[in-house]
């Protein structure tokens, strides 16, 4: 229980920004630390949908509404996600040999194609979540669990592009075969409930977020012989963002 409780304060202490205890990052702490990554995407969606009935009960326009919607997941988790977004734009962008994309995801400034990427991201974002009703809503907030849920399954079971760094460093900590069942375990259940909720955006959705995880691993293998910290969250954005617009073009 103890390892459990430790997981739960790693994860939420690197993948979010909601505070937490100080805790040393041990191989024991970070174990079972990715059984508990989902529950972020939990507590942002969450955020959303309260957002979004407080400020109709306010009467707050449109405009505003949609500004703060996009904004929650960027705030709860600190932009990490994004990085990776935007790292992996430059190093798909720059079209050299594998070696020296790795170097780009590593380099901490950012290049043109990252701002390009990130402008189109928030521009098709603020678009797509103007047009949510609070049904949608709720499909597309269980969306943030099912992205974070093939994320953590791809942390466990997809080849590593390098043995160093920080994705590298959970892997390696992670009881793998514990963790992916927990994730399996969170896939079906997510998906089950989005289906539930509105069976033909709800199907769509995981759908779109399993063929996005399988471009990911295409992607990641063909680019840079395989996963890492940036790739992972650039397949994070893309998924989330992929799965709402298909919810709202249902």
């Amino acid at each position: 229980m103890k390892d459990f409780l430790m997981g739960f304060v790693v994860a939420f202490s690197m993948y979010s920004k909601i505070p937490m205890p100080r805790l040393e990052w041990t191989s024991r702490n970070m174990k079972y630390c990715m059984c508990f990554f989902p529950l972020i995407g939990l507590v942002i969606g969450a955020l959303d949908i309260a957002w979004y009935q407080l400020a109709v009960y306010l009467g707050f326009g449109q405009i505003f509404r949609t500004a703060v919607l996009i904004l929650i997941p960027v705030i709860v988790t600190g932009g990490i996600h994004l990085d990776g977004l935007l790292d992996t734009a430059d190093a798909l962008s720059s079209y050299k040999p594998m070696e020296e994309k790795l170097l780009i995801l590593k380099d901490s400034h950012a290049g043109a194609f990252a701002i390009i990427v990130g402008i189109f991201y928030f521009v098709l974002s603020f678009g797509v979540f103007s047009e949510v009703t609070l049904q949608k809503l709720y499909v597309i907030g269980a969306g943030f669990v099912l992205s974070r849920a093939f994320s953590g399954l791809g942390l466990v079971s997809l080849k590593k592009a390098k043995n160093t760094g920080l994705l590298a460093a959970f892997s390696d900590a992670a009881a793998n075969q514990k963790v992916a069942a927990v994730m399996i375990g969170y896939l079906f259940l997510t998906g089950l409930s989005m289906i539930l909720l509105a069976p033909p955006e709800g199907t769509v959705a995981v759908l779109l977020a399993a063929l996005t995880f399988l471009w990911y691993r295409r992607m990641s293998y063909q680019k840079f012989g395989g996963i890492t910290g940036d790739l992972a969250g650039c397949f994070l954005q893309t998924c989330e963002l992929v799965m709402a617009l298909g919810v709202i073009l249902v």
